[in-house]
């Protein structure tokens, strides 16, 4: 039987865009909500990514990915506490797979899945699985994720993408520690990976007119925004009002095509379900089987079943682009550029095919003749139409601001201006009190420290956990406990108690290390 002709290619180009991105949660609780969310995504979405990354990247194949990494989500898989613990938590895992394949019975309000037979077969392969991680951890990430991550960036396998320090919500942010929390994070990739990002994920995709010319004094080239800031026309990369600075938009078409807020590929009856657990191992052995289908009476997870479902999506997933593609290059005149853009955790933490959807359908595209490539690939090779005014925007809830300034988090608001202030206006008047007169300004530990509280004061995770009401609580208690941390401190300096002052701030920095070259003295002043 002969092989199918190969598709005939389409005009233009597809972009992946993956923007990898967690808070800062080492040292700051372990369940439900803390560490332990670190280590799910790192374990079922960072090693499963970076394995299918290097594996195409073994194949020669390259500019497949854009792939956005926060400092926060680097510093932590860098960070040694952090890769013990994500060692520990792997190796558990192996014991509770390993506890799977001893199930002798299952409670009545246990459902199928949770049948001794089917967790015996569930249990051997998670227990495959784990063990594969434990030696990943071990061999490959033994010094963190940055060598691995540069390996893939020398090898032009993918773009990076930076970022500012700590994720802030930059339009609500005080202009000074706006500049600062950017180049800081351009300079934190520049240490790990040798590289400086050109290109950035904009926190939330956030935007405030005359942002770009932040961006281009720090040496940015392009960001991203979602597609309704560019009023849904996202075929070609857009400079921003008088700037040279490109707006690239996420197509929403073929994005939610993917995982939109009600619907996607995730949710089909034959993947693993996120929700239902086995309560005595914490595994997740159960199958979607239906939207409406409760917990205990969801059917058994079946790999092989998946995978074949996988197969549909991909090609599914590959004819959108190829019509979107075409259509778009009619509708311009010319070829088209086609971004799809998603959080990096949904593939593997939230949908556990994820992964596997990844590797497959980045080798179908090319071969139904599609040109995969990188944003800074799309400018290079002039997918640039005309310039733009963007609006103020977002990609949350309305695609404005109303996530992180909306009623509901309007505390939150008052809070960061506060203290952001007092952070400044504390580290001014100890850098002024430490400069002396004809010799340089020595580094002041305290002073960075108060940077690095406040910076965390403000990501934008904490106002979003609220508003979209997941873990609340956990957000209110951390952006508060930071708060604090920066007030404290600010307060022993201010009163002229400086040895405090160095106590407090070598306290906080054992739970809050991260970035150690952060350096108060690059503030603008």
């Amino acid at each position: 039987m002969s092989e199918q002709p190969a598709p005939p290619p389409v005009p233009g180009m597809f972009t992946l865009v993956l923007h990898t991105h967690l808070p800062w949660l080492a040292h700051h609780g372990r369940w439900p909500v803390g560490e332990e969310w670190l280590y799910q995504s790192w374990a079922a979405a960072y090693l499963p990514l970076m394995r299918v990354l290097r594996t195409l990247a073994a194949e020669g194949r390259g500019h497949l990915v854009t792939l956005g990494m926060t400092p926060v989500v680097t510093a932590q898989l860098d960070d040694p506490y952090c890769l013990e613990g994500m060692s520990h938590w792997v190796a558990n895992w192996q014991l509770r797979a390993r506890e799977a394949t001893t199930r002798l019975a299952c409670t009545a309000d246990e459902g199928p899945y949770a049948a001794p037979e089917a967790m015996r077969a569930f249990g051997i392969r998670e227990y495959d699985e784990a063990g594969r991680a434990l030696e990943e951890m071990a061999v490959e990430w033994r010094h963190g994720g940055s060598p691995l991550l540069r390996q893939l960036i020398d090898a032009e396998t993918i773009e990076l993408l930076g970022g500012p320090l700590s994720h802030p919500f930059q339009p609500l942010l005080n202009p000074r520690l706006r500049e600062f929390a950017l180049r800081e994070g351009l300079a934190d990739a520049h240490q790990r990976f040798a590289h400086t990002p050109r290109g950035i994920w904009a926190p939330e995709c956030a935007y405030a007119p005359g942002m770009e010319n932040g961006y281009a004094a720090a040496g940015v080239t392009h960001f991203m925004v979602d597609g309704p800031s560019l009023r849904g026309d996202t075929a070609l990369g857009r400079p921003v009002a008088d700037s040279d600075v490109i707006a690239f938009g996420r197509d929403l078409q073929v994005s939610y095509r993917v995982w939109s807020p009600k619907s996607g590929y995730p949710g089909h009856a034959a993947y693993r379900d996120f929700h239902t657990y086995d309560h005595v191992t914490g595994l997740k052995p159960a199958r979607v089987t239906g939207r409406s289908v409760p917990s205990q009476d969801k059917a058994p997870y079946d790999a092989e079943r998946a995978s074949h479902t996988v197969d549909q999506h991909v090609a599914d997933f590959v004819d959108v682009v190829r019509n979107r593609l075409a259509a778009e290059s009619d509708r311009l005149g010319r070829p088209a550029h086609v971004i799809a853009a998603f959080d990096t955790e949904l593939f593997g933490h939230w949908w556990h095919e994820g992964p596997i959807w990844l590797e497959r359908v980045l080798r179908a595209l090319p071969a139904a003749g599609v040109r995969v490539g990188t944003l800074a690939d799309a400018a290079a090779d002039g997918f640039v139409g005309a310039p733009v005014e963007l609006p103020p925007s977002s990609w949350g809830s309305g695609k404005d601001w109303q996530v992180w300034s909306g009623e509901q988090v309007s505390d939150f608001v008052q809070l960061n201006t506060e203290v952001v202030d007092v952070a400044l206006a504390c580290v001014d008047k100890a850098l002024d009190q430490n400069a002396a007169v004809g010799a340089p300004t020595p580094r002041d530990r305290v002073a960075d420290q108060i940077l690095r509280e406040a910076l965390l004061t403000v990501s934008s995770d904490w106002p979003f956990m609220v508003s979209k009401d997941t873990a609340a609580d956990y957000a209110r208690y951390r952006a508060h406990l930071h708060a604090h941390a920066t007030r404290e401190i600010a307060d022993a300096l201010a009163a002229g108690r400086r040895e405090q002052a160095e106590r407090l701030a070598d306290g906080w920095n054992r739970a809050d290390g991260l970035f150690g070259a952060l350096d108060a003295r690059r503030l603008p002043r």
